[in-house]
């Protein structure tokens, strides 16, 4: 297992895992050091499913000797246990309640499709999946115009909850546009979201942790061929 250097805390993780980057934006936002542990999947390591016994996936925080499991519940205790830096969640009741509803939306509901995307079988079923990707755009278009207030980004004038949500997303986003040749991001259905990723690409909370496109398309295709070969 590869590591990197350091103090507050150890983050099992895997470095095209988007969870695992979404951890690692929080992380970096509220700048806590942290010594990250890059696990392989295929042959788990001992730590990984002593400290997430019940799904024995990444990433998994491990703050002294307390392990964190699952990305936006790690994200909200590092939020609660780091009380010195920017607030990741937002203060007011009902704005933490929609980021938390639009990011359980995004993880559960609309990035799926793209990965139900890449095994789609036929022209039809692969057709019905791209119309469902954009549907869920345009509601996360409207909720960035909701949850943004007219502001650059989803937490406001501040990277917050929703834009590492969403963010931690944007190297598969830019990935799948290469493999499929299909521009999520458009500036005619979702104007707001195309602004968006264009500042949090840039932002130096960000850049410097999301995956390059064009390794995850490598690794996606190297992933395939492997599987195709293993059903020979």
């Amino acid at each position: 297992m590869a590591t990197t250097t350091t103090s507050d805390g150890k983050l099992l993780g895997l470095w095209a895992s988007p969870y695992t980057t979404r951890v690692q934006l929080a992380l970096k936002l509220k700048s806590i050091e942290y010594e990250l542990i890059q696990e392989n999947l295929q042959n788990k390591s001992e730590l990984l499913l002593q400290t997430n016994p019940v799904h024995k996936k990444v990433p998994v925080f491990i703050h002294g000797d307390k392990p964190i499991c699952e990305s936006l519940i790690i994200i909200q205790y590092i939020d609660d246990t780091w009380t010195n830096g920017p607030s990741i969640l937002p203060s007011d009741p009902y704005d933490r309640a929609m980021a938390r509803f639009w990011a359980a939306y995004i993880d559960d509901k609309w990035f799926p499709l793209l990965k139900e995307l890449g095994g789609a079988l036929g022209d039809e079923a692969r057709a019905s999946i791209v119309e469902k990707i954009f549907e869920g755009l345009v509601l996360l278009e409207e909720a960035f115009v909701k949850c943004s207030k007219g502001k650059a980004l989803f937490g406001g004038d501040n990277v917050g909850y929703l834009d590492i949500a969403l963010g931690c997303f944007l190297g598969w986003i830019k990935a799948t546009e290469i493999m499929t040749g299909i521009k999520w991001l458009d500036e005619t259905k979702t104007p707001g979201l195309v602004g968006w990723a264009e500042r949090i690409s840039s932002d130096s909370s960000i850049k410097d942790v999301l995956p390059e496109a064009q390794k995850l398309v490598e690794l996606y295709t190297m992933s395939a061929g492997l599987e195709k070969g293993a059903s020979n």
